[in-house]
Parts: structure tokens; C-alpha cells; sequence
């Protein structure tokens, strides 16, 4: 084979909606030139090897895989930075709105060196996890465009495919100016933002970071993030100054479509949910950001059966593991309605899936340890991944053919994760204060 190409067999694959024994792939180029199961899904005796037919030989250089292996997963939403904060906001009482003044903290004083550290220990940790992509709302723009450059670096380095999704945030809460921490994410207005940006992945923060009038210059651009509805209280600003929900002002200022991903979706009306399944507008749900930091329950299940396509995103990361997201999605429907079967195992499976293990497809795997403490006796199947797993049952981690994350990493990214927020000594709710170099 040459050196880019490479060939695995996987003892279990979730291929085609389904999981099927003995999967040979071959990739050429960072993408799967031919999916083939070629075990025999025998029922086979104790007198008999099973190894003889669970792994059969292949030609060539073939990587045998034991365990699990799924599709790489999307990471939908990001905020890097935010992973400072894990273990030292979750101190005392609060809300969103206390939160939110920490994280401004850390914001007003992480220079580029300081935040390329922590992205690239934070995009490690999402890798060994298993998400193999990461949609990053990036809205710490000064000083632009170190702080964007600083993030695909780490990317670069963690081998995680990432969008950057340049954020526009030109008011502090319709239509008021930015103050404080927010005038780093500030172009001025969001013409000068684009300006600056010109035609890439873009953002917009929500609808009272980016005044009404200003909404049009993101007409047609593909894709489009936007956090939506995340509190009640954002809700009620809106209808006080527009008179209309978020969600009713984004589509009739022409902004929701299958181009666009509305982010948490929390507090939504009746109508609200027809509008975004009319539209075919993805979104974004954060179960594990979402409880974190007290936001609430959104409907999931009815925007998808509104006609949404649903993704999962590690947020704030307060956790990252997307297994833990994708079950979220159930669990959290289990709590509002008391009744259990909301998703089914593949539908989630589906929902965290970048892609698929397909030919054509990037070459982007992700196995899982089936004998684990948590996964043993599960029956090694989607059931499995999504109910029974979480990161620490990742073996492997391969994306465009190139194995980027094995299990033996694990301590390796704890210690780099530890000495990059060391650096930081960011201050915490007990009083202890710190700088950013």
C-alpha cells in the first residue's frame, strides 16, 4: 500500500444503520475507497475458534481493530476558551448571568500563546474522546487575527477537523454598546465585521449581541450559527424591544434555513417550533452545558419531529464526552415527560455521526472498548455506544486515515491540560486570583 493508503478490519461496525461483524475498510486519501463486511455472522460453538472467523485473513497490511467502531462524531458547538472554567464555576449559587460574568474574566485576560495552549490541550481531550470535527464559535476576537490563528493551529496540532465560525458581537444586549470583557469581541458593527471576515463561516452571538437593523448583512451566508432562545430572559427582551420571539425575528429577517444552526433552542413557543422545522434549520442541543448551567429543558424530540435536523455540541465544556451528550438527548426527555423511548439508540447514533463509515466518506473511525466496566455485557452494538459508554472507552481514534488519539494518550492530554490552565491561574468563585500571561 502506499503511504496514503491504509486498510482496517473491524471486529464490529455501525455501518448502513446497523451494526455488521468483520468490516474490512480501505482508504485512500483520507476517505474510505471500499466498505465491505466480510464476516460470517455465525453462531458458532464452543469447539470451534471464533477468532478464525471473526478475524479472517486479508491481503495486504491490514490494521485489525477490536471492539466497537463507530463513525467519527461531530463536535456542533464549541467555545474553547470556556474549558478554564470547569471544576471552579460550579462553586456556591448562581445562574447563567453569574456564570457569564466569570467567564468574562477569563475572557478580558487570555492573550494568544495562553489560549493556543489551552485550545489544543481542550481539542485533545475532545479528540481522545471520540469527536473527530468541531464547529468553533469564536467570538475572542482582539487581538484579530492572533486569537483566530491560535485556534486552528491547536486544531492543526490535536488532528481535529475544525470550522471556524467567526462570531459577530456588536451590542452588550439589544442595542446597548459592549462593555468591559466585550469589547475584545467587538467589530464595531456588523458591517465592519464583515468586512473583516469577508465570506466565511460566520456567527452571529444572538439576537441582543447584534441589533435588528444590523441582521441583514447575514442573509445568505452558509453556514450560520446563532445562539437562540438560551434564557427566558433573552426571550423577554426581545419581545419588549421587537415585540416578536428571537426565533420569529431571525425568520423574518430571512435568516433560518437548512444553512442555519440555531444553538440550544431552550425556551421556544408552539410557533417557534413550526417556523424551524418549516425551515429545515439545524439544531444545536448542549445537554451537558444545558444542566451545567441551569438553562433548562429544550424540545428536541419536537423540533425534530418538526422537520430539524439535530446535532449535539460540548458548549461550555463543563463535559466532554459525546456519548454523554447523545444520551442527554433521551435522558433529559425522560425527566420532562416521565415516559422512557423517545430516541432510539440509532437515531442518536445518527444524530452524533459526522459522517458515515461509507465509501466516499472521510476516513474518520472511532472504537470503543466493548469489555469495559461499563460496556461489558452490553451486547456490543449502537446500545452500547450510546447508553453504556463514555471518552474513557475510546481505544482509537483515527481521522482521514491517520490514527490521531489511542488510549494511551489519555494521561498524556491530563497532564497537558493540567500545566495549560495552570498558566492561566484563572480566578475561581473562593476569592483566588490569578493572571494570563
Amino acid at each position: 500500500m502506499s503511504e496514503s493508503s491504509s486498510a482496517y478490519l473491524l471486529e464490529r461496525a455501525w455501518v448502513d444503520g446497523a451494526v455488521r461483524d468483520d468490516v474490512l475498510v480501505e482508504i485512500e486519501d483520507g476517505r474510505f475507497t471500499s466498505v465491505t463486511p466480510v464476516g460470517q455472522n455465525l453462531h458458532l460453538s464452543g469447539e470451534v475458534s471464533a477468532e478464525k472467523y471473526r478475524f479472517p485473513r486479508v491481503p495486504g497490511e491490514t490494521t485489525r481493530l477490536p471492539g466497537l467502531t463507530i463513525p467519527g462524531l461531530r463536535n456542533d458547538h464549541s467555545h474553547a476558551f470556556h474549558r478554564a472554567l470547569r471544576g471552579r464555576t460550579q462553586v456556591g449559587r448562581g445562574t447563567f448571568w453569574t456564570w457569564r460574568e466569570q467567564m468574562y474574566d477569563v475572557a478580558a485576560r487570555l492573550a494568544p500563546d495562553a489560549y493556543f495552549a489551552l485550545a489544543r490541550a481542550t481539542y485533545r481531550e475532545m479528540v481522545a474522546a471520540g469527536y473527530t470535527s468541531v464547529s468553533e464559535f469564536h467570538y475572542l476576537h482582539a487581538p484579530e487575527p492572533a486569537m483566530g490563528d491560535a485556534l486552528r493551529s491547536a486544531a492543526a496540532e490535536a488532528g481535529i477537523r475544525i470550522t471556524l465560525l467567526d462570531t459577530c458581537y456588536v451590542s452588550s444586549g439589544f442595542g446597548a454598546p459592549p462593555e468591559g470583557a466585550q469589547l475584545r469581541f467587538s467589530d464595531g458593527t456588523a458591517e465592519q465585521w464583515a468586512a473583516r471576515v469577508g465570506d466565511g463561516p460566520a456567527a452571529i452571538h444572538s439576537v441582543r449581541a447584534v441589533p435588528r437593523e444590523q441582521l441583514h448583512v447575514f442573509r445568505g451566508r452558509d453556514p450560520l450559527h446563532v445562539h437562540l432562545s438560551e434564557q427566558q430572559q433573552e426571550n423577554e427582551a426581545c419581545l419588549a424591544a421587537y415585540g416578536v420571539t428571537p426565533t420569529r425575528l431571525l425568520h423574518d429577517e430571512g435568516l433560518l434555513g437548512p444553512g442555519t444552526t440555531v444553538v440550544h433552542a431552550t425556551h421556544l413557543t408552539d410557533d417557534d417550533i413550526a417556523l424551524l422545522g418549516a425551515t429545515r434549520t439545524n439544531v444545536c442541543v448542549t445537554p451537558t452545558t444545558e444542566r451545567d448551567l441551569a438553562d433548562g429543558i429544550g424540545p428536541a424530540r419536537r423540533l425534530a419531529d418538526a422537520g430539524c435536523r439535530i446535532t449535539i455540541g460540548s458548549d461550555s465544556h463543563a463535559v466532554i464526552d459525546p456519548f454523554e451528550e447523545l444520551r442527554g438527548l433521551e435522558m433529559d426527555e425522560r425527566l420532562v415527560t416521565r415516559e422512557r423511548g423517545h430516541w432510539s439508540a440509532a437515531e442518536l447514533l445518527a444524530i452524533g455521526a459526522a459522517g458515515g463509515i461509507a465509501v466516499g466518506e472521510p476516513a474518520d473511525l472511532v472504537t470503543i472498548d466493548t469489555a469495559s466496566p461499563r460496556t461489558a455485557g452490553t451486547g456490543a452494538d449502537e446500545h452500547t455506544a450510546v447508553f453504556a459508554a463514555t471518552g474513557a472507552d475510546v481505544t482509537q481514534v483515527v481521522i482521514g486515515g491517520r490514527v490521531v488519539a489511542t488510549r494511551d494518550d489519555h494521561e498524556a492530554i491530563g497532564r497537558e491540560l493540567d500545566a495549560a490552565l495552570s498558566a492561566l491561574m484563572v480566578s475561581t468563585l473562593t476569592g483566588r486570583a490569578g493572571r494570563v500571561p
